[in-house]
């Protein structure tokens, strides 16, 4: 029998659940992205599964009278598009893992005889809202199933928001009260005009340029409305004013983006809705189909028989893959069911958590610290910002389930006197530290004098090399490899708003468990991710002599920062804004109108009916032009005003993004810029920047190169350097191609682009012009991006077939190239990744798509990564040794930056020729490949003359 047979008979409350089915469907792909359900036919099942699993879940556990799924119509929101052509056009693609599951998810739902309803032109967001706002007038309870935040406007009495949980727990259920605090406002109608403020980057709404959630909470408290806020710009000052002024229609139509409807012409028929009896049969058939033993087992409460189970999946050369644990086609191919019984499980006895608070009970604990091999440590802390940082205690592991946690004055002396007592443990060279983002613990323990030595292993890491393109959070890891949830820091501290505390401010007893916790089960991943690790050669060889020595690389460099000339940037801002009244006023005299540059309503209505530039404008059904910068880039001849819009929106992001902003984020203690290097974002292996990126600084044009003026040195005893690999990408493709001709053209020394061209052209080297080598130039970096006829004719400016031409005529003079081009998409499609020199490997599940786009993607990125995840493997050899060298001779001089192919340092000028010689040999010498590696090196005052 079914488990829910009879389970509305004592039910009298009208209870109604409007499930939003993309939003759970989505969120089930990618619960499963490190390790998909993959099913003995090769499908990936993980999007049905869990969608059938929160649906099962939510029948058992809330017994609702009504139910019903709602779907988005083909083509989503006619409705929101015609006010807004961009609305949501910034998507992905959608996975074909999902794509492929849409149908058997609408067969389980008819399966379990519930509704299932779509409107034409109307997301489910509106059709779920118009349902709501009709039920509560017909008195039912309703329960807006979704994780989606927008539906928060609708929230009231009678309604509320449901969101399913994950890795079981109870469901959060968000009413009037937790709105209110989730957006900070005063009433759940301002939801939208947050929303409206601060624009939504999932669906393209672009809100208002500088205006965050708490800026927006700050502005709607004062005025009331989005509305209020923009009669009242002169209440406010500076850039917050100018945006809010300059971006005011933007601001609205966001606001009417976010906007749920809730008059969608759609009945309300509660028998319609009406919780009924499943079909066991139809629920058995697509159970079976889709081999869900253990949820029909739970359903039907019998057996289901599969023809085969998800282990006995292949890839196209036959062999066996474990889908287990890292997805598939991952590193543990080979792995036995020994091996991996108890990975998936936590023993159930109650782990040993001690709070350590007494000088003898620390003293026993370094003593016990001593005694091992390896330990885990954590840090809790008040902030993020590890540079500023105070530690509110540190916990440690070293045996799974059992740790210890020593909490830390507030005071910074006397919590330094602690820490120091455990400095013999952290600067013991014999015992290995581990941490989750390690990076992150030693930098705070440096405030605190302690200089953490021995290895390290950072569980991280260690994923992102095991699998690059999951997830890394330790939280999900637990659960993913442990079985396990970890205690939510939400429920220590709150959510995110003005009612959150410091962690500071708990008592130790509140801290420990949670502390305790980190270090337990960093401890337990660390065991699980060494031993993966050390099964191949390859990965060992990434992990702890490249990616594990690269972490102190990169706490020394942000440690360091950069300094910056805040006054060149003062100046440069004052002459960008002249820049962009001139301009301004130029613009509105060539239209022959004032008008708001920034408003794109406007802009279109200026070049396309008054100005009438061109006849095919691309028009919304609302009366909207589209503006964006590739429509006005093919019009840029068309007209001479198109140039000037273009220069002004390219300085206004320059003043904004760079000239006004990096001044506010030097740091006060030490005056410099110090970014963050993040090891496990990029897909290639390269390293990424944030807060700030300065690996966007731009360099294409003048005045984008003057803000790489304002990086200076440190004082007038220090100059900035600069090395930067030379053509590096392109080296790399000689070799790993092989191609004869290539690799000459390095080894002679010769001007790779202007000998393209010859071989191309058909010319002698001293004839090729500036626009044949500009061509080649194109070409030879577009090859590594898999860049087509229609891409070069676009960047060149010339039609398709002369691009097609070029193209060819490029294949005939390098023909192993294209040979190699072919082998990388070739070697993917049967081994499901690629590799770079030093074996890193990206996994492209998408390799064998049926989607010709999600295919194509993939197939360039076969050949893309090595070359680029090679160029990352390289720098970051050179890196390692570079700073192992300049630590040994202890200089002066420091390495600041890296950025793609670049490193920055400030040296002393003592010491300028040395470290000269010396980076470029470590970083010519970095690998031996059959081309010669180049770095061309440059020392100046500043950024922009040392490039």
């Amino acid at each position: 029998t079914l488990f829910f047979a009879i389970m509305v008979s004592d039910i009298h409350d009208k209870k109604l659940f409007l499930i939003d089915a993309y939003a759970l469907i989505f969120r089930a792909f990618f619960a499963f992205s490190k390790n998909p359900r993959i099913n003995s036919k090769g499908q990936n099942t993980s999007a049905a599964f869990g969608f059938a699993n929160t649906l099962i879940d939510l029948i058992k556990k809330e017994k609702p009278t009504h139910i019903a799924v709602v779907f988005d119509p083909p083509g989503g929101s006619t409705v929101r598009k015609e006010d807004y052509a961009e609305y949501k056009a910034n998507r992905d693609e959608t996975p074909e893992g999902i794509l492929t599951m849409i149908e058997p998810i609408k067969k389980i739902i008819k399966a379990f005889n519930i509704p299932i309803i779509e409107v034409p032109g109307y997301e489910a967001d509106d059709v779920i809202g118009t349902l709501a706002k009709k039920a509560k007038k017909k008195g039912f309870f309703t329960y807006m199933v979704t994780p989606d935040k927008d539906f928060g406007q609708l929230v009231e009495e009678g309604i509320v928001m449901y969101k399913p949980p994950r890795g079981g727990g109870s469901a959060e259920i968000l009413g009037e009260k937790e709105i209110l605090e989730k957006f900070d406002v005063d009433n759940v109608h301002q939801v939208i005009d947050v929303l409206g403020l601060q624009g939504d980057a999932s669906d393209n709404i672009p809100g208002i340029p500088g205006i965050g959630p708490k800026t927006a909470s700050k502005l709607l408290k004062q005025f009331g409305s989005l509305e209020n806020i923009l009669k009242n710009t002169d209440q406010l000052k500076g850039k917050q004013r100018e945006n809010l002024e300059n971006f005011a229609e933007q601001g609205l139509m966001s606001k009417k983006l976010a906007t749920i409807i809730t008059d969608v012409d759609i009945d309300f028929d509660e028998e319609d809705l009406k919780m009924g009896d499943p079909n066991p049969e139809k629920i058995k058939e697509i159970f079976t189909e889709l081999e869900f033993r253990n949820l029909a087992k739970r359903v039907l409460g019998e057996e289901i028989v599969v023809s085969n189970t998800a282990s006995s999946a292949t890839n196209q050369k036959g062999n066996p893959m474990q889908m287990d644990l890292f997805g598939s086609q991952s590193l543990v191919e080979n792995r036995t069911p020994e091996e991996t019984s108890g990975y998936k499980t936590i023993a159930t006895e109650k782990p040993k958590y001690h709070l350590v608070t007494l000088p003898e009970e620390r003293k026993e604990l370094l003593d016990l610290l001593l005694q091992q091999k390896s330990v885990c440590f954590d840090t809790e802390t008040d902030s993020l910002n590890s540079l500023e940082a105070n530690l509110v205690g540190i916990s440690f592991s070293f045996h799974p389930k059992e740790a210890y946690y020593v909490p830390v004055p507030s005071n910074f002396d006397e919590a330094k006197t602690i820490i120091q007592s455990f400095k013999p443990f952290f600067e013991n060279k014999d015992i290995e530290k581990t941490a989750h983002n390690i990076k992150y613990d030693l930098k705070v323990l440096n405030r605190y004098n302690i200089s953490v030595q021995g290895p390290l292993f950072d569980t991280m890491i260690a994923h992102y090399l095991i699998q690059t393109d999951a997830s890394h959070g330790m939280d999900r890891l637990a659960e993913e490899y442990l079985n396990y949830k970890t205690i939510s820091i939400e429920t220590l501290i709150g959510k995110k708003g003005k009612n959150q505390k410091s962690m500071a401010s708990l008592t130790p007893e509140e801290v420990v468990e949670y502390a305790c916790e980190d270090a337990d089960i960093t401890f337990q991943l660390k065991e699980i991710f060494k031993k993966e690790i050390g099964k191949y050669d390859f990965l060992k060889n990434l992990f702890y002599h490249l990616e594990m020595p690269l972490v102190r690389v990169l706490q020394g460099m942000e440690q360091e920062g950069i300094k910056i000339d805040i006054e060149h940037l003062r100046h440069f801002s004052e002459e960008l804004g002249q820049e962009l009244l001139s301009l301004e006023e130029k613009i509105q005299k060539e239209a022959g109108i004032e008008f708001n540059i920034d408003s794109p309503r406007q802009l279109g209505e200026v070049l396309f009916d008054r100005l009438q530039i061109t006849t095919k404008a691309k028009k919304t059904k609302s009366g909207q032009y589209a503006t964006g910068e590739d429509i006005l880039q093919k019009l840029k001849d068309k007209h001479r005003i198109i140039p000037m819009i273009l220069e002004y929106r390219q300085l206004r992001k320059l003043k904004n993004t760079y000239v006004d902003t990096l001044p506010e984020l030097v740091n006060k203690k030490t005056g410099r810029i110090h970014t963050t290097f993040m090891q496990t974002v990029t897909a290639t292996g390269r390293l990424s920047s944030n807060h700030p990126n300065l690996q966007n600084i731009p360099i294409r044009t003048e005045k984008g190169r003057e803000i790489r003026k304002a990086f200076i040195a440190r004082n007038d005893d220090f100059l900035l350097m600069a090395a930067d690999y030379s053509q590096i990408e392109l080296r790399i493709i000689a070799a790993l191609s092989e191609d004869k001709n290539m690799i000459e053209a390095f080894k002679n020394g010769e001007d790779i682009h202007q000998s393209t061209a010859s071989k191309i052209y058909n010319v002698p080297a001293n004839e090729v012009t500036r626009e044949q080598r500009s061509a080649a130039k194109a070409v030879n970096f577009g090859i590594i991006y898999g860049q087509s006829a229609f891409g070069l004719a676009q960047s060149l400016g010339i039609s398709r077939k002369e691009a097609k031409q070029i193209i060819d005529s490029y294949f005939e003079q390098y023909p192993t190239i294209k040979s190699y081009m072919d082998k990388m998409i070739q070697f993917a499609r049967e081994n499901g990744y690629v590799e770079t020199i030093m074996k890193r490997r990206r996994y492209l599940p998408d390799i064998n798509s049926n989607n010709a786009v999600v295919r194509g993607f993939a197939e360039r990125n076969a050949i893309n990564s090595p070359i680029q995840g090679s160029a990352a493997d390289i720098i970051k050899l050179a890196m390692v040794n570079i700073y192992d060298e300049m630590t040994a001779q202890n200089l002066k001089s420091k390495l600041l930056l890296q950025v793609h192919d670049e490193l920055v340092f400030d040296v002393h000028k003592d010491e300028q020729e040395l470290l000269q010689k010396l980076v470029q040999d470590k970083m010519e010498s970095a690998v031996e490949i059959a081309v010669p590696l180049r770095v061309d090196i440059q020392v100046a005052k500043n950024w922009l003359d040392a490039h």
